[in-house]
């Protein structure tokens, strides 16, 4: 269920079960049994629920038992928590969220972007709206603000990006997107076992939420630090073309760029090249000559033919002995020699 998404013709989009299960195991717990990982860590991967509850998955990652294998373990949660299993059913349609989330009050969120320590489950409070996505950013409310709010835009930006030490200190404010169908409850859901389980109790977040309320200018701060990450992220993204086709997932396009893509698609291959300058997202700057190059390359003028030629070479030979060529070569020899 980590891959398989629920739909309803009411929803705003896909509904992921992962986080939802999360929030069963932080909060309602009873009539299911948990397994752990290897390292001890607490864990809801599908093939240990189904061993560990009696459910059948005999062919793990096969997709069609995979899906199979999930619907049981969403009937599980339904059958021994109903309650809460229907309340995040329910709230998952994103007007749904944008007003529980804008409420300005705390409100608990599981993500899988939390550490296993807290379930996956933090109280947050939201910040500021994002400025580009249908989001908010948000703050958990485990960690005392005061080491955070008096802060530049570029410490908290150094410290929000993703680092390798595990160890190195991080900004605890994450983007909750309106339609990614959130895992959201109020704060009625914590009861003492709850506050327990995620390893904060009341005292706790009422004080920092507090903190995170009289630091006025926090959320301006944030914002600024928003901006420079994203002029950054587009920087870096300038100077690595190659890497454009994985950044696709990175976040959502903005309105603007979203209708333009429309145009494009229905564009006669000797209109693209105009439209480029027009995206504001440079990922589709950079992206819409490789559109043009891989769907229509007897169109392309030499220019672009060369620079077609350029970003395959560079794609085949980068890396020298670990390019894809270099590799590909390799396995072929490998197999030849079964």
């Amino acid at each position: 269920y980590d891959e398989y998404d629920w739909q309803s013709k009411d929803s705003c989009s896909r509904w992921d079960l992962l986080d939802p299960v999360r929030m069963t195991r932080a909060l309602r717990p009873d009539g299911i049994k948990w397994p752990f990982a290897p390292n001890g860590e607490p864990t809801v991967r599908l093939e240990l629920m189904t061993k560990l509850n009696g459910l059948d998955h005999e062919h793990a990652h096969d997709a069609l038992n995979d899906v199979l294998a999930s619907i049981a373990v969403a009937k599980l949660v339904r059958d021994r928590q109903p309650k809460l299993f229907d309340y995040v059913l329910n709230i998952r349609d994103k007007k749904k969220v944008a007003a529980f989330v804008s409420s300005n009050e705390p409100f608990v969120y599981t993500s899988g972007k939390y550490a296993n320590g807290f379930q996956k489950t933090a109280v947050v409070q939201t910040v500021a709206p994002h400025p580009k996505e249908q989001a908010v950013l948000v703050y958990d409310l485990h960690f005392d603000p005061d080491e955070f709010t008096g802060m530049t835009p570029k410490e908290l930006a150094k410290i929000w990006q993703w680092q390798k030490d595990p160890e190195a200190k991080r900004l605890p404010v994450k983007t909750l997107k309106f339609n990614r169908c959130p895992a959201v409850a109020p704060l009625s859901v914590l009861d003492k076992a709850s506050q327990e389980r995620i390893r904060l109790d009341r005292k706790t977040w009422e004080a920092n939420a507090a903190k995170l309320k009289a630091a006025k200018d926090f959320p301006k701060k944030l914002l600024e630090a928003l901006e420079l990450m994203e002029k950054q992220r587009q920087t870096q993204l300038l100077g690595e073309e190659q890497a454009v086709d994985a950044q696709l997932y990175d976040s959502f396009f903005d309105d603007h760029d979203s209708k333009l893509l429309d145009v494009v698609r229905a564009a006669e291959p000797d209109e693209l090249s105009k439209y480029g300058a027009d995206f504001n997202d440079n990922r589709l700057k950079t992206l819409l000559p490789l559109y043009k190059a891989r769907n229509y390359p007897e169109s392309l003028s030499s220019d672009e033919r060369a620079a077609w030629d350029k970003f395959c070479a560079q794609k085949l030979f980068a890396g020298g002995d670990k390019s894809h060529l270099a590799r590909y070569f390799q396995r072929l020899q490998e197999c030849a020699t079964l």
